[in-house]
């Protein structure tokens, strides 16, 4: 189990129904106490204003339709994610090039990592 996963809410916005089933298996076995589907930008934007999460993992590519709308209501709400692609840092629109991105395919091990750091920047005190 990770500390700083353990009891967190994470969302998690993937159209390949393997790769979805096996980061709910880990998120699962990492402690997280909630792992929130969706595979449209449409689900994903309903649950976003339905629900309160504590980080997300959004695929850029969502069946030919970019996620950037999601990414753009989880950073109004101040909600950290993580974008998973096949393309790399180039297939990043503008306003998200400085965002974490895990490439595919990823091993379980830097999906936990990132997930963790993006959560521990989170908890890390404000350096002024």
């Amino acid at each position: 189990m990770n500390k700083l996963l353990s009891g967190r809410s994470v969302l998690v916005v993937e159209d390949e129904m393997i790769v979805l089933l096996g980061i709910e298996d880990l998120l699962t076995d990492l402690g997280c106490a909630a792992v929130v589907a969706a595979a449209t930008v449409d689900q994903a934007l309903a649950l976003i204003r339905a629900q309160t999460f504590d980080a997300a993992i959004l695929d850029v590519n969502l069946d030919g339709q970019p996620s950037y709308p999601v990414a753009d209501a989880l950073a109004s709400r101040g909600v950290p994610f993580i974008f998973s692609t096949g393309y790399g840092d180039a297939g990043l629109g503008g306003s998200f090039r400085d965002r974490p991105v895990l490439r595919k395919p990823y091993r379980d091990e830097e999906l936990a990592e990132m997930l963790t750091g993006l959560l521990a920047n989170l908890a890390a005190p404000a350096l002024r």
